[in-house]
């Protein structure tokens, strides 16, 4: 008499195997989209933030207009924050750092007039395609700008 196995045969595995990256090479692509949708709308967020650093900071230290840098609107670095115009504590340290979910932020402040009446911020994504399609603008207008081929400026169309 035929004693009778117990277990799974190898095309059986086979097939379960098959159908488990059928189901992730479907879901991935998805998941992936998500992730730089959120990723950009982290950024837009953060420049929002910035946007508010920026007039809080004009208004503190009105002698120095808007900050010279990004690094100028974080902590500094050291707790307890100082509080002063190197280091004003409206930002975290990882947006004051220039770089946050995925994105690079470049904050440039028009250095022409003191107190400096204007500045500007872009935010591109580290890897496009990746880590997101958008680049974005804004500036002391506080209007966001985007662009889905490059680095966007001021005569982008505007977020709606």
């Amino acid at each position: 008499m035929k004693q009778r196995q117990k277990g799974f045969s190898l095309i059986e595995l086979l097939i379960v195997v098959a159908i488990i990256l059928i189901i992730a090479a479907i879901a991935i692509p998805n998941l992936l989209r998500a992730r730089m949708q959120a990723n950009e709308s982290s950024a837009v967020s953060s420049m929002h933030a910035v946007n508010t650093a920026s007039i809080s900071y004009s208004t503190l230290f009105p002698t120095v207009g808007f900050a010279p840098t990004l690094t100028a609107l974080g902590d500094g670095g050291s707790p307890p924050c100082a509080g002063n115009s190197s280091a004003s504590c409206y930002l975290d340290n990882t947006l004051a750092g220039g770089t946050k979910s995925g994105y690079t932020f470049t904050y440039t402040q028009d250095a022409s007039l003191t107190p400096s009446l204007h500045y500007s911020i872009t935010a591109d994504p580290v890897s496009r395609g990746i880590t997101g399609q958008r680049g974005f603008y804004t500036s002391e207008s506080n209007v966001i700008r985007y662009n889905t081929t490059g680095t966007a400026a001021s005569t982008d169309s505007p977020l709606q």
